[in-house]
């Protein structure tokens, strides 16, 4: 074999874990011996929001806050040759902006003295991941307890309106008061049992291709004739955005749903405005309800308010049934909405900060269309 086959054969194989570096979506860099970034793949240079040839003309300690653990990993590391794993390491800086909460992996590289790899992961990732697992087992729990109220409460209340009307033909008037009251009341118990039964059904959902703009047009035309008329409802949608693998009646009741809440949220404030958005985002691959398959999820729905945000002890657990900061409300809202769009494969999550509170919701794509099919993005802008 000559020098140039030798060539030619490294050449295809330092062109291939390029590509494999690059298609990992968690940031890598390799520090050398004298903390100079030698090699950035794509993620981190969007995590640290420089170019890699400018990375490599830096020491990696004016990239990161002053004091960060990570410094001392990387020495530990060349230390003890050892891999080493840190956990919620705090990154935030004026350069890399705020909540930046990572898992850290560094390791040495055996062939070049002096230089560790080092792998980032977002705690937003993460996060996203345990609250989702989080919500399946609330919508598991709702569902159980749904069935046994159908089968045990349901009968005996008709039992006890029965009794209550035919009471009623019998009572004084100023006691046909009182058999009235029995009879609301029944039917307000059955009527929460019903919207229970609906966590209930676990019948396959009907999808089919939609343009998501079209649902959200819509909710917004429902929601500014009724209950947010007094709103300012303002879009921002990427117009080339694929459709989404979802049942239009079960979108619609999500994003009433959810645009209720930002209503109520807002209230009677003079510059109270509800956002709606739309983006294509690189998805995480998740193992989710309603497909035996790992699905990525670049389709990004938010809806955004500027009320007086949701307390933090309470954005754990949010969706949870039963959870609600509404004086009547029954905590059943928002539990419905995960469960739906669980069902779709998708994922819901909220972040709210001071009077900015965004209710996201990540979905597939149609069938057929990949995360990667920017041809087809492109010939529809």
């Amino acid at each position: 074999m000559t020098s140039s086959d030798d060539e030619r054969r490294q050449s295809d194989g330092n062109g291939l874990a390029m590509a494999v570096l690059n298609a990992i979506q968690n940031p890598v860099i390799l520090v050398d011996a004298e903390g100079h970034i030698a090699f950035a793949n794509w993620e981190a240079e969007s995590f640290f929001g420089a170019s890699a040839s400018h990375l490599s003309r830096h020491n990696v300690s004016n990239f990161i806050p002053f004091g960060s653990p990570l410094l001392t990993l990387i020495d530990q590391v060349r230390e003890r040759l050892a891999p080493v794993n840190e956990y919620r390491v705090d990154l935030s800086s004026p350069r890399l902006g705020a909540d930046k909460l990572v898992d850290l992996y560094v390791a040495p590289v055996g062939t070049e003295p002096g230089s560790v790899v080092v792998v980032l992961q977002e705690r937003s990732m993460a996060d996203k991941i345990d609250r989702q697992l989080t919500h399946r087992a609330a919508a598991r729990s709702v569902t159980g307890l749904a069935s046994m109220l159908a089968h045990e409460i349901k009968n005996p209340l008709s039992g006890i309106r029965g009794a209550a009307q035919l009471l009623e033909t019998s009572v004084e008037d100023e006691d046909r008061a009182l058999t009235r009251l029995i009879c609301d009341e029944t039917d307000r118990i059955v009527s929460l049992v019903d919207r229970m039964e609906v966590f209930s059904d676990e019948r396959p959902v009907d999808r089919v291709a939609l343009n998501i703009h079209s649902v959200l047009d819509h909710v917004k035309a429902v929601a500014s004739a009724g209950f947010a008329r007094n709103i300012k409802i303002t879009e921002n949608y990427d117009p080339s955005l694929p459709p989404v693998f979802a049942n239009r009646d079960q979108l619609v009741q999500v994003f009433l749903n959810l645009i209720k809440n930002a209503a109520e949220a807002v209230g009677d404030r003079p510059d109270g405005e509800i956002q709606l958005t739309t983006a294509y985002r690189p998805g995480i691959r998740l193992s989710v309800a309603g497909t035996r398959e790992k699905v990525s999820l670049p389709l990004e729905f938010c809806v955004h308010d500027n009320g007086p945000g949701v307390p933090t002890d309470l954005l754990p657990h949010l969706f949870d049934p039963f959870i609600t900061t509404k004086t009547n409300g029954s905590g059943l809202g928002l539990a419905l909405v995960a469960k739906i769009i669980g069902g779709h494969g998708g994922i819901i999550e909220c972040d709210s900060q001071g009077h900015r509170t965004t209710f996201r919701v990540l979905m597939p794509a149609s069938k057929g269309l990949r995360e990667d099919d920017d041809t087809s993005r492109e010939q529809r802008k």
